[in-house]
């Protein structure tokens, strides 16, 4: 989008309030489902852990639709895509409160994760596209932005509903959120032109880039120090501490108050330096992931440490830009892997902290866990910044 074509003061603003708020629906929706698993596993007359395969499934949607549906819609305007992407994610939502069944539910709960990281991905580039380039990681962070708040307000809220009117209210809250989007994009996100030179097979271009799939791999293994900690969290509470069940709703919120100063704060540095703030962010993950074993053992030291753990998603906006540099033309599906990364990360680290703790290491030792990850993230980005000299060195050499 060129400047003169940029919405400013109202518009803008409007603007990226309906991009946001599809991101304050679709955290709802994937934070809340946790919460809310005990009562639809009893709902559904099934047992938790084949009602945790409901969430699984929503993560495995999005891992499979983002590339799939950012490579379908390239073609298309990126408004009219995200009003498509958003109301599936509306239907699928509501579907998934009328499941009859637990076979209906892992349908629906899959086909409502499909849509997730296309609209996060399109609608970055978007709001990228409505500002200078050196502040596009201040404007991707505020996509992120309706995610993070969902955590604060949206998560407990579509909880209460689901406690206290029955679970399906708290899916059914989620595509009535979903529906205000696609209103609210349709009226106020800027109308870009359909891309007839976009095409499927350019997208997938980005798939031959080394960097693409570095920095995918950063935030499918280094953001999974975040995941491998907050899985355990309540279980920490409860199992650890043996504290009363009304903290839980609080530290998750601190928790959430973390990822949103987070989110902000290293959008703002990745604008100043995109790669130093990114091995910075993956530095202090990893150090403050080491000390939360020993901070777990106390339920005020635990929170302090609960809000700078959130603080580590930081590392989201600054891969997704990192990702428009990489990209190329194929820009749509690269913006699209990044939660694909981040889902994988979902799964990674829980995984391995439930290794872990299987194993006998303790509740608490999640953090070393998490640690690793984010060791191995700045592994990987070490990599990648080897990879972009030795790449400017050829460059220099051959003029």
């Amino acid at each position: 989008m060129s400047v003169s074509d940029r919405p400013t003061g109202l518009a803008h603003f409007l603007g990226m309030i309906a991009l946001g708020m599809g991101g304050f629906a679709i955290g709802t929706t994937e934070f809340a489902a946790m919460s809310l698993l005990p009562y639809f596993a009893d709902g559904l007359n099934i047992t938790e852990p084949t009602a945790g395969h409901v969430i699984s499934a929503y993560a495995l949607g999005v891992v499979i639709g983002a590339p799939v549906l950012a490579v379908l819609g390239a073609r298309l305007p990126r408004w009219l895509l995200l009003i498509l992407l958003m109301s599936a994610f509306a239907l699928f939502n509501l579907l998934s409160a009328f499941s009859p069944n637990y076979e209906t539910m892992l349908v629906f709960r899959f086909l409502s994760g499909v849509p997730h990281g296309a609209y996060f991905g399109v609608a970055s580039l978007v709001a990228a596209s409505l500002v200078p380039s050196n502040k596009r990681a201040q404007a991707v962070s505020q996509v992120f932005l309706g995610l993070t708040i969902a955590t604060i307000i949206g998560v407990p809220a579509a909880s209460w509903l689901g406690q206290s009117f029955g679970w399906r209210w708290g899916f059914a809250i989620v595509g009535a959120l979903a529906a205000l989007t696609v209103l609210l994009i349709y009226l106020y996100a800027p109308r870009d032109r359909a891309r007839p030179e976009a095409s499927p097979l350019k997208e997938l271009t980005a798939l031959k880039s080394r960097q693409v799939w570095l920095t995918i791999m950063i935030g499918a293994i280094g953001f999974g120090g975040m995941f491998a900690v907050y899985t355990y969290v309540t279980s920490v509470l409860l199992q650890v501490l043996d504290a009363p069940e009304w903290t839980i709703l609080v530290v998750l919120a601190v928790f959430g108050c973390g990822i949103t100063v987070g989110n902000l704060t290293g959008a703002w540095l990745a604008d100043k330096a995109l790669m130093p703030a990114t091995a910075g962010i993956l530095l202090w993950s990893m150090c403050v992931l080491l000390i939360y074993p020993t901070a777990a053992q106390n339920i005020w030291t635990l929170s302090i440490c609960v809000f700078l753990v959130g603080g580590t998603n930081g590392l989201a906006p600054a891969l997704q830009t990192r990702l428009m540099d990489v990209a190329g033309e194929a820009q749509t599906l690269a913006a699209a892997l990044n939660h694909s990364s981040f889902n994988m990360a979902n799964a990674l680290g829980p995984f391995l902290s439930g290794l872990a703790v299987s194993a006998g290491f303790g509740l608490t030792n999640t953090g070393y866990v998490g640690a690793s990850l984010a060791f191995g993230g700045f592994l990987i980005w070490l990599v990648a910044v080897w990879g972009d000299r030795r790449s400017s060195a050829i460059a220099q050499a051959a003029e």
